[in-house]
């Protein structure tokens, strides 16, 4: 009776929760008495962040007022509560609020071992992914089907709506797999989590082709048409919507000399560097120090940037290259504007060489018809929502 009480209220917070999230769309987590059922009398283990919410309630919390035996909580890049910096090092922990065990996946190991998924039954995912290739949240999947797939583990997933769900950009080569490009796709790959699974499964990109055990909570109520603005910041640096949608333009810019405002209190909304005090139009300051929790040494950092300001700039539905091809004109020291990172973010060498010789957005978008055309041939087989 309690059990049924507490479900009662879980699914009026749902009803009468105020968000930004528009009227209709239900997400995975949201649809908590099938979960609740799929789960009911099993070993569970999490693989969840910040982003992992019932409403207002994050998942685990939910799921365990529900009567559901969680075992181990698995955390991606950021952290399970989503609070560590791009790229530092997550250690291992027990959750003060349920005390839980949390096993980082962005510190001893990216893959779950064996020997922490050996008494579970079943592995829940529900991390907000933003829909671009570089965005980690789809290498942390890969690992956690690879190893479901190895130790006979379930997999559950929950689905939610991407807010760049688009296809553009150049389609990463094999030979730069890394974990900020696993998977021979374009930039913005336009696919929820839900149907990213799918085509890992269905393409045969785990190791030695092996599959998942795969069961997806569909969204309802959402196309690929549709903005989601998401009721959560993703990661750190992520801090809004105008951010989320300028990121799969501006990552490129990781791997260059020029600061995307990683150390500010607005990361990926501008655009700068020291170089730039005396060139015209770059008049918005900015200087980058250490914040806990989001930057540590940043590029340039306690360096006074000069730049632009994108945060009540218009965005569009595709990757948007001039920016990059404009601050390489400007920038006066072109051998040293690239740095090594670049070509693993842009998925290969082309692009750079493209930039350098000068090629113009047309030009550039014009080689990537044909790769995108064969990756969303490969894509419609997977997908989930019209």
């Amino acid at each position: 009776m309690i059990r049924f009480l507490a479900l009662i209220f879980y699914l009026c917070c749902i009803l009468s929760c105020k968000s930004q999230t528009p009227i209709g769309i239900i997400k995975g987590a949201d649809q908590i008495t099938e979960v609740v059922a799929k789960l009911k009398g099993k070993k569970v283990g999490l693989v969840v962040n910040h982003t992992a919410l019932v409403g207002k309630t994050h998942l685990a919390d939910t799921l365990k007022s529900l009567g559901v035996n969680i075992i181990r909580i698995f955390g991606p890049e950021h952290g399970f509560r989503g609070d560590a910096a791009d790229g530092e090092h997550v250690n291992d922990s027990v959750d003060t609020r349920t005390k839980i065990p949390v096993v980082s996946l962005y510190g001893k190991n990216r893959k779950p071992t064996s020997q922490q998924l050996a008494n579970l039954d079943v592995i829940v995912f529900d991390i907000q992914d933003v829909g671009a290739r570089f965005y980690t949240y789809i290498g942390t999947l890969h690992y956690v089907m690879e190893a479901c797939a190895e130790n006979n583990k379930n997999l559950l997933v929950l689905d939610r709506p991407n807010p760049n769900s688009y296809v553009d950009g150049p389609i990463l080569q094999p030979e730069f797999k890394s974990f900020v490009g696993m998977h021979p796709v374009p930039i913005t790959h336009g696919m929820t989590i839900g149907e990213f699974s799918l085509m890992i499964n269905g393409e045969g990109w785990l190791d030695g082709g092996k599959k998942c055990n795969l069961d997806i909570v569909q969204l309802k109520n959402w196309t690929h048409a549709d903005d989601y603005s998401l009721p959560v910041k993703p990661s750190p640096n992520l801090p809004n919507d105008q951010a989320v949608r300028l990121y799969p333009s501006l990552c490129l810019f990781e791997g260059t000399a020029i600061s995307l405002g990683r150390g500010t209190t607005f990361p990926f909304l501008v655009l700068g560097n020291p170089e730039f005090k005396n060139v015209d139009g770059m008049t918005f300051r900015f200087t980058p120090t250490d914040i806990k929790g989001m930057a540590i040494d940043p590029p340039h950092k306690n360096q006074l940037c000069c730049g632009i300001d994108l945060r009540k700039a218009p965005v569009e539905r595709r990757v948007n290259l001039q920016y990059l091809l404009d601050f390489y004109k400007i920038y006066p020291d072109k051998d040293k504007f690239f740095i090594k990172s670049f070509d693993r973010l842009a998925g290969g060498a082309i692009l750079r060489q493209q930039i350098i010789d000068g090629l113009t957005e047309a030009q550039i978008r014009d080689s990537w018809k044909e790769g995108l055309a064969a990756f969303s041939a490969i894509r419609k087989k997977y997908l989930l929502y019209p």
